[in-house]
């Protein structure tokens, strides 16, 4: 069908199904299909978003372990629906719960679990993981509360083991002055994770060996180079980026910081940015009075993401409106029972800061 034509559908589904489904839409998502959402945001602020409404179906336009965040903390008959269930996420893969219980078991062996260990899982993990910690005394963490949820496991606990994300766990450290030979990387792939076990036993911090494949791409050279080219620049970065681009930036935040440090920016500000290169394009269009632009020289867009497509979601919609549920995303109730306690620990620890 011509693009006119399947946006055509979306309106009309839309229509046709009213108050009973919410499009959720991620700030990464592609324009042509974000502009059909409801509601537009991050991952975990998008299904809390989604859970205070009464809509029937949830239909989020973002990665699998997204939309199973939004089955987890979503309402009993609330059904959440992944247009393309090919749209994964990287980083997310690079942690599977066999892995991080295998981690687990190997730490208990050489005697680290005999000291107290805080297992710490990014949003963007599964949530088998997310109910891994909350079984396990550990926490969910965002970019965005990653500090306060650090500040308090350092202060009652011997030492965290942070995955999937090495480098947010990584500038979240270095943040408390935790010295780079405290942290060690943990590679699945490895026995004790490549470390010995008096390493594990000595660090404060065990890092797993995961990253995002966008931000990942962010090179320190680039910094460098965008401050020779455009004077006057200020570099804003996710702390997803490796250490030394971190290091070199003026200021790094997660998404939402991101958004609101360009929204409060004087006019004629100019800014270099490091993330996923829609959201850039988007704050492009919103300030056209303020030099914006990607950090990177080439495109940093998240690809698994991009698979949904406005046929994808089109597709979606007319089921629903034909009374088919077609790639349901459904988390079993011990899951979710563990990953709500996690997520609780989250918002309790973050709102006595």
């Amino acid at each position: 069908m011509p693009d006119a034509e399947v946006a055509e559908s979306i309106v009309a589904a839309k229509q046709e199904l009213g108050d009973r489904v919410v499009i959720l839409g991620h700030h990464y998502q592609r324009d042509d299909v974000v502009k059909h959402a409801d509601l537009t945001g991050d991952s975990y602020q998008l299904s809390v978003m989604a859970s205070q409404t009464d809509a029937e179906y949830i239909v989020f336009c973002g990665v699998h372990f997204m939309a199973e965040s939004a089955d987890v903390v979503g309402k009993d008959f609330q059904r959440v629906i992944l247009p393309d269930l090919g749209a994964g996420c990287s980083m997310a893969d690079m942690a599977s719960i066999d892995q991080v219980e295998d981690a687990w078991e190997q730490l208990r062996e050489i005697g680290v679990l005999d000291q107290k260990v805080a297992p710490i899982t990014y949003m963007n993990s599964t949530a088998a993981i997310k109910a891994f910690c909350g079984r396990n005394e550990g926490v969910v963490c965002t970019s965005s509360n990653a500090i306060p949820l650090f500040e308090h496991y350092l202060q009652n606990y011997d030492k965290m083991l942070f995955f999937p994300d090495q480098h947010l766990g990584r500038n979240t450290g270095a943040k408390f002055g935790i010295p780079l030979d405290k942290m060690v990387l943990w590679d699945p792939h490895q026995e004790f994770g490549g470390n010995t076990p008096e390493q594990l036993r000595e660090a404060k911090l065990i890092l797993w060996k995961g990253h995002c494949s966008v931000h990942g791409r962010f090179k320190a050279w680039h910094v460098d180079k965008v401050r020779d080219e455009v004077p006057g620049v200020q570099v804003l970065v996710h702390p997803e980026c490796p250490r030394d681009v971190v290091e070199k930036s003026d200021l790094a935040g997660s998404t939402s910081f991101i958004i609101k440090t360009v929204e409060n920016a004087p006019s004629g500000t100019k800014w270099a940015i490091g993330t996923e290169v829609n959201l850039v394009s988007r704050l492009q269009a919103r300030f056209p009075d303020k030099d914006i632009r990607l950090l990177a020289p080439d495109l940093c867009l998240c690809a698994t993401m991009y698979r949904i497509a406005p046929q994808n979601l089109a597709w979606s919609l007319e089921n629903l409106v034909a009374g088919n549920i077609v790639n349901e995303i459904v988390v079993d109730d011990e899951t979710k029972h563990y990953a709500n306690i996690a997520l609780g620990r989250m918002i309790e620890l973050t709102e006595k800061r």
